[in-house]
C-alpha cells in the first residue's frame, strides 16, 4: 500500500501516526511545499519574542520521518490530484502515485484588495516559519508596526513583537478584539489587557488606501509605519479536491472517516469542515488539536480501519501578555455570567445541555465544561451551584461519580 500524503503539519503528523497504528510496512510519501521538519504553527510568535529557539519549533522529533519510515519531499508544492490515475502531479512536472492520498494543505491568509497595497514594500503576514523569519528580520528598536486584524493571528503577532519595536498598533473592521471568540464584555476585559501592555487598539475602522507608509483609514485618521502585517483572517486551501472534482463548501467536505467525495482521497485539518456538535453545523474548526484528531483517524481508516471522527467541537486555548483565554462551543442558549477582580466566565446552557463556555483568568476547571459539552451530558442530574461556581466530581450523582472514579470495577 503507498499512502500519500499533502501537507506537513499537525494533520499530516496525525495521519502518519494513525496509519503506523494499522499498517507497519506500507509505504508513506510526505509532499510538503515549505521546506521545514514539522513544526508547531502556534510557536511562531514565541519564536519572535525569544520564548522559545528554532530547536524548540519542532511538533515531532527530528527522528520521526525515519523511526515511521516516511519518504519526506519538502520544498515540492502539489498542483493537481488526478483521480484516474490515482496520482499527485508536481510543480516542476514530476508526478506521485498513490493508493490512498491524504489532502492536508491548511489555510492561507485573506487579504482584501486595497488601494496603494502593491506599493507597501514592508508588507508581510503571519502564519508560517518563513513570516515570521521575514518579519524579525525587517524589525528594528525604531519600528512602527501597523497589524490590520485583531483577531489571534493579528494580536499574537502584536505580542510577539511589543518588546522589540517602537510601537504597534491594530486596526480592525469589527467593534471588539477577538469578535470571533469573544463576547463584549470578554473582549472590553482583553482589550484593556492589551492597551495596559502598550498596544494601541483601533475598533470599527478599517484601511481605505495605503501610502508608502502611511495608511489612510476610513473615518479619515492617518496611521503612519515602517511594517504592515495583513492579519485580516484565512481561507482553506480547497483548489486540489476542488479542481479534481471533489465537493467543496467553505472547506472540504468529508465524511464520518475523513473521506472526500472522491474515491481514496482523503482531506484532514484547517482545509476542512467538521460537524460542530455543540449546534449540529458543519463549520471550519481551525484548531491545531482538532487537525491532529482529524488526520488519526484519516490514517487509521486510510490503512483499513474503521474508525469514525465524532465530538468536535470548536475550542481555544491562548493567552496574551500573561492573561489566559478558554473558549469552547457554541454561544447559544441562556447564558450565565461571573466576573471576578481578574476572571471573567460566561457559560452557555441549550436544551439543558452545557454547550458552551468563555473564560479568562481562572481557566483551572475548563476540562470539566469541555468534556460535558463533548459527552452532551443532561444537566438534570447536576448539581447547578457548583457547575457554574466551582464544577468538581461532588456536582454528579453518586454512581456517576463511582463510574468516574472506576469503583467497583476491574
Amino acid at each position: 500500500m503507498k499512502y500519500v500524503i499533502i501537507g506537513n503539519s499537525a494533520a499530516a503528523v496525525g495521519a502518519i501516526e494513525g496509519i503506523r497504528q494499522v499498517d507497519k510496512d506500507g509505504g508513506i510519501v510526505v509532499i510538503s511545499k515549505e521546506k521545514y521538519h514539522t513544526y508547531s504553527r502556534p510557536l511562531i510568535s514565541y519564536l519572535i519574542q525569544g520564548k522559545v529557539t528554532e530547536d524548540k519549533m519542532y511538533y515531532r522529533p527530528l527522528s520521526f520521518y525515519e523511526e515511521n519510515n516516511c519518504k519526506v519531499m519538502l520544498g515540492e508544492e502539489a498542483v493537481r490530484i488526478i483521480p484516474d490515475k490515482k496520482e499527485v502531479e508536481l510543480k516542476g512536472g514530476k508526478s506521485v502515485k498513490y493508493d490512498k492520498l491524504l489532502v492536508a494543505t491548511g489555510s492561507k491568509p485573506f487579504i482584501v484588495p486595497t488601494e496603494g497595497l502593491d506599493g507597501v514594500e514592508n508588507k508581510f503576514t503571519f502564519m508560517s516559519y518563513d513570516d515570521a523569519k521575514s518579519l524579525e528580520a525587517s524589525i528594528t528598536p525604531d519600528t512602527r508596526v501597523l497589524i490590520v486584524g485583531a483577531g489571534l493571528i493579528g494580536l499574537k503577532c502584536a505580542e510577539g513583537l511589543n518588546k522589540k519595536v517602537k510601537s504597534i498598533t491594530v486596526v480592525d473592521l469589527a467593534d471588539r478584539v477577538l469578535s470571533s471568540i469573544l463576547d463584549e464584555k470578554g473582549s472590553e476585559i482583553m482589550k484593556k489587557h492589551l492597551e495596559n501592555a502598550g498596544i494601541e487598539i483601533i475598533l470599527s475602522d478599517s484601511v481605505k488606501a495605503y501610502e508608502k507608509n502611511m495608511a489612510t483609514l476610513n473615518s479619515g485618521r492617518k496611521v503612519p509605519f515602517d511594517i504592515l502585517v495583513i492579519a485580516i483572517g484565512v481561507r482553506p486551501n480547497v483548489e486540489l479536491v476542488k479542481e479534481a472534482g471533489g465537493k467543496v463548501n467553505r472547506g472540504i467536505v468529508t465524511d464520518e472517516f475523513q473521506m472526500t467525495s472522491i474515491k481514496d482521497v482523503y482531506a484532514a485539518g484547517d482545509c476542512t469542515e467538521s460537524l460542530d456538535i455543540s449546534c449540529n453545523e458543519q463549520k471550519i474548526l481551525a484548531l491545531l488539536p482538532n487537525a491532529y484528531m482529524q488526520g488519526e483517524v484519516a490514517g487509521k481508516n486510510m490503512a483499513g480501519d474503521k474508525v469514525k471522527y465524532e465530538k468536535a467541537i470548536p475550542m481555544n486555548a491562548i493567552g496574551f501578555f500573561g492573561l489566559h483565554i478558554i473558549t469552547a462551543g457554541s454561544y447559544r442558549g441562556e447564558s450565565y455570567e461571573f466576573i471576578g477582580e481578574n476572571s471573567y466566565k460566561r457559560l452557555f446552557i441549550n436544551d439543558n445541555r452545557l454547550v458552551g463556555y468563555i473564560m479568562i483568568g481562572e481557566i483551572n476547571r475548563a476540562g470539566i465544561y469541555t468534556s460535558l459539552i463533548k459527552d452532551k451530558v443532561d444537566l438534570s442530574t447536576i448539581d447547578m451551584g457548583l457547575l457554574l461556581q466551582k464544577p468538581n466530581l461532588m456536582m454528579f450523582p453518586k454512581d456517576v461519580r463511582k463510574q468516574k472514579l472506576g469503583v467497583g470495577h476491574r
